[in-house]
């Protein structure tokens, strides 16, 4: 049971309802956009950020590669889900999607991306100097490796932020558990 509460698109404060209905006529009012609502600051900055890196450098492949890495070291349902359906929409296979989750690519640079962002996440950023040598070898540039942080942080933070509101999964499930 959601710990938040999902707000409908006539509740919340006069922004939040204005952002739900943009996101209603995009088919896009998800559960996750209805809680974060609570806040119209929360909704629009986690849309304006994911907005930002959208126009960045990596491309959707590896932003969702990302997005799974992070999703299953920080072990969320919720995110799980919507990343392997948006992944697939992104031109991830199952078997890209799974080797994702585990934090491997196979392209040499997405996976080298994907591998950082993992260390990042699990290491809250405290990364060697030789995983920022192992990234660049791979092709990552400096603006590269600034947006893997940024799309840890992005991750991190729906991640947390479904985690803790336990919210119903607008998606397939898929189980945290892999192997």
């Amino acid at each position: 049971m959601p710990r938040l509460k999902k707000l409908e698109k006539s509740q919340g404060s006069p922004k939040s309802q204005a952002i739900m209905a943009e996101l209603e006529s995009k088919k896009m009012l998800l559960n996750i956009f209805r809680t974060m609502a609570n806040s119209p600051a929360v909704l629009d900055g986690f849309l304006k950020f994911s907005g930002a890196l959208r126009e960045g450098k990596l491309e959707a492949k590896t932003r969702e590669s990302i997005a799974l890495a992070v999703s299953q070291s920080n072990r969320c349902e919720y995110c799980l889900a919507a990343h392997s359906v948006l992944g697939k929409g992104a031109g991830l296979d199952e078997s890209a999607i799974h080797d994702a989750r585990l934090g491997h690519a196979a392209d040499r640079k997405t996976n080298a991306a994907v591998a950082l962002a993992q260390k990042i996440a699990a290491t809250k950023g405290n990364v060697s100097d030789g995983d920022i040598s192992s990234a660049r070898s791979a092709g990552l540039d400096d603006g590269d490796i600034a947006e893997v942080v940024a799309n840890v942080a992005l991750n991190t933070f729906t991640n947390y932020f479904n985690n803790l509101n336990q919210g119903e999964v607008d998606f397939p499930k898929v189980a945290v558990d892999i192997s």
